[in-house]
């Protein structure tokens, strides 16, 4: 349920005058928050997200997630609108940012046009048409997802052979030079809005930060992959290669890392994919999708 604080903050934070009249959990239920407002002659409705002030990790996710959305706003991509910012919780009760609504919806599909795919790619690129130097708010990204450290939970949890090897190549080879841009940091289907084939949104960018392109590239590829069958990854490089003009630098290599984001048993995936609609994939086949990707990056990488 949404804290009462949090609601009143909200509503302040418009000017007053209104009241909240529905609060819908937009991930299984929860936070963040859709707010419905009334009267809505100015703004009928607002996303707001809430964090723990007393967690380090949701401070500094807190901080990367309005610095990525202002800099998204000044490079005019498709994110949200800042409202207001409570960042130290002293007036929400809570950390908590305000934002407009986007269009469209995350569900999807079960099955992908190619150009809802090459928009994922063009997309990525995008985003890596911006140049970003590392700073507080916007750490040096290496991979996605980069608070998880998903080779230690393996070594917990159990792995396979090939994601060892997965692991093990990639400590051969060396990362990629170059300058760094702006990467999401956890780029795949759940994390965009449609209307049909047209990418409406790009939502949830607490993993932001500054490093090299094939860090987005690569993970919705991944994505894609895991959606949809390795063909689709295909379609995605397509429309980043469409969207820049060139080849992709190193992608095997960035391949090798996006699913290396993976444990062994692909079930911890299954509750937020169901929650996009996908309710038909299961554990085992997003296992083999996961190492066909898998094998045709470490053939790649020679």
């Amino acid at each position: 349920m949404l804290p009462e604080e949090a609601r009143h903050w909200a509503v302040g934070a418009l000017g007053g005058g209104r009241a909240v009249v529905s609060a819908t959990g937009l991930r299984e239920g929860a936070n963040p928050w859709l707010l419905r407002f009334e009267p809505a002659d100015r703004l009928e409705a607002a996303v707001l997200r809430l964090g723990d002030p007393a967690d380090p990790g949701d401070r500094r996710r807190f901080g990367t997630e309005v610095a990525a959305l202002r800099l998204a706003g000044r490079h005019r991509l498709p994110a949200a609108r800042l409202i207001a910012v409570d960042p130290d919780g002293s007036s929400a009760g809570a950390l908590a940012i305000l934002t407009t609504v986007l269009p469209g919806h995350s569900r999807i599909p079960r099955v992908a046009s190619a150009e809802r795919l090459r928009r994922l790619g063009a997309t990525a690129a995008a985003l890596s048409a911006i140049p970003v130097r590392p700073r507080p708010e916007l750490p040096l990204r290496t991979r996605s997802i980069a608070d998880v450290d998903f080779a230690a939970r393996r070594r917990a949890q159990g792995s396979t052979a090939l994601l060892d090897a997965a692991q093990e190549r990639l400590g051969q080879l060396a990362e990629p030079a170059g300058p760094t841009v702006f990467v999401h940091g956890d780029l795949w289907h759940g994390n965009t809005l449609w209307s049909g084939d047209r990418l409406t949104g790009l939502v949830d960018w607490d993993c932001a930060g500054a490093g090299a392109p094939g860090i987005d590239l690569g993970g919705v590829r991944f994505d894609a992959a895991l959606n949809f069958g390795l063909p689709a990854a295909e379609q995605v490089l397509h429309g980043w290669q469409r969207a820049t003009g060139g080849q992709a630098h190193r992608l095997a290599y960035w391949d090798l890392v996006a699913a290396c984001c993976s444990l062994a048993d692909m079930a911890y995936t299954l509750p937020v994919l169901r929650d996009q609609g996908r309710d038909d994939l299961d554990a085992a086949t997003l296992g083999r999708r996961r190492d066909a990707f898998l094998e045709a990056a470490l053939a790649g990488c020679g």
